[in-house]
């Protein structure tokens, strides 16, 4: 009988349950990083994860509590050097399972540069960027995603400042694959997750999140049940760009605008000019994560690209066998008097 509960205790799955920690989660009660928390732990559960090969990277803010909520190992590091810190993990030992939590001000602000090489280098591995277009922790100044005009404690006159776009910060520096999805949207953000997951590469995910005390509501527009269908766009693969109560409205390309637009199919436009979504077509992508009306979600974009610590290691592998191959070669030197230059002869 024992034997037989602790077969079964070993096959039993994972819940989220099993990735959280004992220690008390400290957000703000409303704050969306506890859906964002939930999520991650319902994705670890499902694609069973192994704690001791997993480990959550996080700068300053608050996304950066992160590691201490998630029973894996975890490494908050300093502000804006989550990335960095991360591409060095994957390249000392490829196989670790390694996620970032960070936010708009540590990704986009002192950590720009370090995640536009991130990308760029493509390591394998998965970014979750929050973005509340706010300063949390700081108590509420303007980030780089905050809107013009925006009030804050840093900017009392109104954000002068042009925001960052995330998803085309991502798609300039090349990112292999982007991704959008509001906290709220719980399924959809466990199965982006899990896509960013399964790609080959860096899965980098916006996740619209909600600041309670800070910037409340700012996705409001786009998140709430009023106009949640009017407002979201969701990109699946293979499917027709279609939105709407009754998906009645869809996107097509402007050839005198080059942009991307919305329409009625059967009333101001055709069922042919429908545009279906193609994860691979960067083009379609760039047009895509600058829509507002309605916003792009789900899985934009996706390619195929080297990645940086399969290339690095497979370089080191290849420069091994060229020491092996010298080292059991028949060329020997032989070495004269003391001033004599080295002569390269064949060894019988």
């Amino acid at each position: 009988m024992v034997s037989g509960s602790l077969d079964a205790a070993v096959t039993a799955p994972l819940t989220a349950k099993d990735f959280a920690t004992d220690v008390e989660v400290r957000w703000c009660p409303g704050c969306g990083d506890y859906a964002i928390l939930k999520a991650v732990q319902k994705t670890l559960a499902d694609l069973a994860a192994d704690p001791d090969q997993t480990v959550f990277v996080s700068g300053i803010g608050c996304a950066a509590r992160f590691p201490y909520y998630v029973d894996t190992y975890g490494f908050h590091t300093v502000h804006g050097r989550a990335a960095a810190i991360a591409t060095g993990m994957k390249l000392a030992k490829p196989g670790l399972d390694v996620w970032v939590a960070s936010g708009d001000g540590d990704s986009l602000s002192i950590g720009g540069n370090h995640l536009l090489h991130l990308l760029r280098r493509n390591v394998d591995l998965v970014y979750l960027l929050f973005n509340n277009e706010i300063y949390g922790l700081t108590k509420g100044q303007a980030s780089p995603t905050s809107r013009p005009g925006q009030v804050t404690p840093s900017t009392p006159q109104g954000s002068l400042d042009v925001p960052v776009h995330a998803g085309s910060f991502a798609l300039g520096s090349g990112a292999s694959f982007f991704a959008r999805v509001p906290d709220v949207a719980q399924a959809a953000l466990v199965d982006v997750l899990k896509a960013a997951h399964g790609h080959s590469g860096t899965g980098f995910v916006e996740i619209l999140q909600n600041c309670i005390v800070y910037n409340d509501a700012v996705w409001a527009p786009v998140t709430s049940k009023a106009t949640a269908a009017e407002r979201q766009l969701w990109c699946r693969h293979g499917e027709p760009l279609r939105f709407g109560v009754q998906q009645e409205r869809a996107m097509r390309f402007n050839v005198h605008t080059l942009a991307l637009e919305a329409f009625t199919p059967g009333v101001d436009g055709e069922e042919d000019e429908v545009l279906v979504h193609d994860v691979a077509n960067a083009t379609l992508a760039r047009l895509l994560v600058e829509l507002t009306e309605p916003l792009a979600l789900g899985v934009i974009h996706q390619r195929a690209a080297p990645v940086l610590e399969q290339a690095r290691h497979g370089a080191k592998a290849e420069r091994r066998r060229d020491l092996q191959r010298l080292l059991d070669g028949g060329d020997v030197w032989t070495v004269g008097a003391h001033d004599a230059e080295p002569v390269l002869q064949k060894s019988f």
